[in-house]
């Protein structure tokens, strides 16, 4: 797709992957609204880059919804709807698992990539035209030990991920789901992996990313395992129908 004057909606877009992402796309020529539950970081990447930004946690429907508005508002039209907002928890054994923060991650990874799901669609249908982007994880694709939490509020999301694109697909509008594997990223917080400091950058991730997008054809299932031609953004990229 044409990138240039496009319109995207960005969550979690303060730090991290949705930064970079933000950062990738308005390099292209893209209009953004960037959302966030961290307001700081969130005014400092609107600065930045010229963007509207909009405090969101994406696990209230209402303000997704809101955040739909503000981008039909803004601009009239959503083209492309990235949902990047996440969180993660660190590794424990099942029997040992927090379930008061495993409902966060239900609430943050599953119910909000479907509420960003559902929301962009309402607007894209009218026009048959949009990309939803569901940025989830390699573990939505298969379980790790001591990560039963993670994996499985993943896994919902993919299930929903693949359901919603098989109801839209005599539609203009397209589902993609990106599974990267180990990014540098805030989101491990202390509890960094062993190989840490061998693992993707953001930048490389966003960039791989928004490479597809820009494709005649976007594929709906993108699996990025390493971004070892920095360059042009190389990555292991499926198609699966």
């Amino acid at each position: 797709m044409e990138l240039k004057e496009s319109v995207c909606v960005v969550t979690g877009g303060a730090r991290g992957l949705g930064v970079a992402l933000a950062r990738e796309l308005a390099r292209r020529g893209t209009q953004l609204i960037i959302s966030d539950i961290d307001s700081v970081d969130l005014k400092d990447i609107g600065v930045e880059l010229g963007m509207s930004v909009m405090h969101c946690n994406v696990s209230d429907r209402q303000q997704v919804e809101s955040l739909g508005r503000a981008a039909m508002d803004v601009y009239g039209r959503i083209d492309i709807w990235l949902n990047n907002a996440g969180i993660w928890m660190p590794y424990t054994p099942a029997e040992d698992i927090d379930f008061g923060r495993a409902h966060e991650l239900i609430e943050v990874n599953y119910f909000g990539t479907a509420y960003g799901t559902l929301e962009a669609v309402k607007h894209m249908r009218g026009r048959n035209a949009g990309f939803v982007v569901n940025i989830l994880s390699v573990r939505a694709l298969k379980g790790k030990a001591l990560g039963a939490s993670y994996s499985a509020s993943k896994f919902a999301a993919e299930g929903f991920t693949q359901s919603v694109r098989e109801e839209l697909k005599d539609t203009g509008v397209k589902v993609i789901g990106v599974y990267p594997y180990r990014m540098k990223t805030a989101l491990f917080g202390e509890n960094r992996h062993t190989d840490y400091d061998d693992s993707m950058e953001p930048a490389d991730v966003a960039r791989v990313i928004v490479n597809n997008l820009a494709s005649d054809e976007p594929v709906e299932h993108q699996e990025i395992w390493n971004t070892a031609n920095k360059k042009e953004g190389a990555a292991h990229t499926l198609q699966r129908g």
